[in-house]
């Protein structure tokens, strides 16, 4: 100690001492002759440059690197596209942002780096100032796809310019408004068709029978085909309801194909005598709802015996695969389906042949519904066709293993 404060500081505390005993022995105040003596202690320890308060332990060191370098790492773990802005030029760019905007974006002036007029505007405008609100940007990256550019203002100068993809909510805006204006018109055209006639009966045409009879008979066709349109618009509707739960009942395929085809022979439909089975020995059932599966079912087989060819068959497969899924194949030899069609056939209201379709009695919402049904049951679709030759429409679900007499769903690929 005496080596750290020295002789000086030594005789200063025994001054100190002697001081509160002088204090102790006049007045007899303990409390006093204490204060005197820590004030002695601590006015010494100023004088020395000493400061008499514990010293706070230190702050761990939270970096290891200089700030750039730590802000570059925050930045590259956003997985959405991040830039920060000095001045008018990017100064950061996280790889996302690079992705979209290019690999020569960092320190260039922000409006070459993102074309836009609003976003120059909010981007080079002083900081405090220039609206808050989000601003849409179409034509970054692709083409097709849509951001939402949100921009901050930091309290050194900077500002940071976020990037949200807004592509996926559009495209299902767009799905919502595209669904209702072709839903409208679908119920829209036969109701034209019933009003039309029954006014053209009610000023005096049904006093020809003939006439009469071919009215009534329009307007019976046109009826039925909006009762089958608002039918599949409430299974539709229905099955997306249910999306989420995944049926638990044992449905055996082979059995629900027999079903489905006699039920088809009891039809009036001529094509019916075409429809050929092929079930292999030895199907396991599947873990599903055996109601959507022979709607799934009737669908398929009913947009092949309308497509294809007249005096062809109708062929119905059942087998299993080696990776324990059931194998369910309808295909018909018809026309065939041009490629660029085959990725939007499962769309609602998507039509290759708009007139023809109508005119065979089709909704447009027939894949579409076995679409959401195959994926309820975590399945998965295929759409295979060849200009010409036909389709082959496959329904690939998981086989449901039997323990002591319980059907156990196993987990298939998603629904391509």
């Amino acid at each position: 100690m005496t080596t750290r404060f020295g002789p000086r500081f030594m005789l200063g505390m025994l001054a100190a001492v002697v001081a509160a005993i002088g204090v102790f022995v006049l007045s007899g105040d303990v409390a006093s002759a204490l204060v005197t003596l820590v004030g002695a202690i601590i006015a010494g320890l100023v004088t020395l440059g000493v400061d008499p308060t514990p010293a706070a332990p230190a702050e761990p060191d939270i970096g290891t690197g200089p700030a750039p370098a730590r802000l570059g790492s925050v930045l590259e773990a956003i997985v959405e596209p991040v830039l920060v802005i000095a001045n008018g030029r990017v100064e950061e760019a996280n790889g996302a942002a690079r992705d979209v905007l290019g690999n020569h974006i960092t320190g260039q002036d922000v409006r070459l780096a993102i074309r836009h007029p609003a976003a120059a505007e909010r981007l080079t405008a002083p900081i405090g100032e220039g609206s808050s609100e989000a601003i849409n940007l179409v034509g970054l990256g692709t083409l097709d796809q849509r951001w939402e550019l949100r921009v901050t203002d930091l309290p050194d100068g900077r500002r940071v310019a976020h990037l949200i993809d807004q592509t996926r909510s559009y495209a299902a805006e767009r799905m919502r408004v595209d669904f209702v204006a072709n839903a409208s018109h679908e119920l829209r055209t036969p109701l034209a068709s019933i009003l039309g006639f029954a006014e053209t009966l009610a000023d005096g045409a049904g006093e020809d029978p003939a006439m009469r009879d071919r009215f009534l008979k329009v307007m019976a066709d046109e009826a039925r085909r909006m009762q089958r349109l608002v039918e599949d618009l409430i299974s539709l509707s229905r099955i997306e309801a249910e999306k989420y739960r995944l049926p638990d009942a044992s449905v055996d395929l082979a059995d629900l194909v027999s079903e489905v085809h006699s039920e088809m022979m009891d039809s009036a439909d001529g094509r019916a005598a075409e429809i050929v089975t092929d079930i292999a020995a030895n199907v396991p059932p599947v873990g599903g709802d055996r109601v959507q599966l022979s709607q799934a079912l009737h669908n398929l087989i009913g947009n092949a015996m309308k497509y294809g060819r007249a005096g062809t068959p109708v062929t119905v497969k059942l087998s299993r695969d080696a990776s324990n899924m059931v194998r369910l194949s309808v295909g018909d030899e018809g026309d065939g389906i041009p490629p660029e069609h085959i990725p939007r056939l499962t769309e609602r209201f998507y039509r290759v042949d708009s007139g023809r379709s109508r005119a065979l009695g089709g909704t447009g919402l027939g894949l579409a519904i076995v679409k959401h049904i195959v994926e309820r049951h975590r399945g998965r679709l295929d759409i295979a066709s060849q200009v010409g030759r036909g389709t082959v429409v496959t329904i690939l679900l998981p086989a449901a293993l039997s323990s002591k007499g319980n059907a156990t769903v196993t987990e298939g690929p998603k629904p391509a």
